[in-house]
């Protein structure tokens, strides 16, 4: 699969700020402060990182840059070989603890069996690690590292207060975002993420999918958690235990939220995984009581 990168942006937003985007596959952001530059994610592949280095060249070149890995899932951060010794990689300590699991090579042998592009992959560490929260100081802009878990055990949101923006990356996601796992505690850390998240009133809240930067899409994350567990409240044991709940009528995907006509069905059925595993914790989140 090709996958061509190009920078954008949305007019009403900031200036100092750039969207890098690779296909329909992922948005990095590259953030611009009089003291540094910041670049939030390296894509799925060096090559396409690199890609994104060559567009920003003059940007690159004019001040010293910070890489930012959000989380350790693949097309976050496959691309930190492209910046390895160049700039310092800083993650939260969580994403060390992903990066030295096991899954986490079985995954790289995975995908570089569906596709040849994930080849010249290398499992990159960051450089710098912090736990709870961090802020880098740029001058006219302050980026506050923010720990969201519940999408990952590492995720972090990027808060820049100045402009009242919020780089949620997969914090927040359109359609819906995805719980680490089927427990409940993943369940109540993904809610807890978006209810901060929420609560910081941004005026622009930015996934890393979704091609959105309205704030209104985390409303409708936390909407969409509260209905699901509304819907499970008033199953029976039978139904708890049925392991095609999401197929069932009231409980699939498009009871919840809408699909766009145009969403490729690939992307469809990605979203319809997503909704199971958030299915399964909300059932967990119930049985517990």
């Amino acid at each position: 699969m090709t996958i061509s990168v190009e920078l954008c942006s949305y007019p009403e937003l900031d200036d100092r700020i750039t969207i890098v985007r690779a296909g329909d596959e992922v948005d990095a952001i590259f953030v611009r402060t009089e003291r540094f530059n910041v670049l939030i994610d390296t894509l799925g592949t060096p090559e396409l990182c690199r890609m994104a280095l060559d567009l920003l060249d003059e940007d690159v070149r004019a001040r010293p840059l910070i890489v930012v890995n959000s989380h350790m899932d693949w097309d976050h951060f496959w691309g930190n070989a492209a910046i390895a010794g160049k700039a310092p990689i800083v993650a939260h300590a969580a994403a060390r603890e992903r990066l030295n699991d096991p899954s986490s090579l079985q995954v790289l042998n995975e995908k570089i069996g569906e596709d040849s592009r994930f080849q010249n992959v290398e499992l990159i560490a960051p450089d710098i690690t912090f736990s709870g929260s961090m802020t880098l100081h740029g001058g006219d802009l302050t980026l506050e590292l923010i720990h969201t878990p519940g999408h990952t055990p590492d995720h972090i949101a990027v808060w820049i207060p100045e402009i009242r923006v919020c780089l949620a990356v997969d914090a927040v996601e359109y359609p819906i975002p995805e719980v680490w796992s089927k427990t409940a505690s993943d369940l109540r850390l993904i809610c807890s993420s978006l209810e901060r998240i929420r609560d910081l009133d941004a005026r622009f809240v930015i996934p890393a999918h979704g091609k959105t930067l309205s704030p209104s899409t985390v409303n409708d994350n936390l909407s969409y958690f509260r209905e699901l567990a509304a819907r499970v409240e008033n199953l029976n044991e039978w139904e708890l235990s049925n392991s095609e709940l999401a197929k069932l009528m009231d409980l699939r995907l498009q009871d919840f939220v809408a699909i766009p006509a145009d969403m490729p069905p690939r992307v469809v059925e990605f979203y319809e995984r997503c909704h199971g595993t958030n299915l399964g914790a909300t059932v967990q989140a119930r049985i517990e009581g």
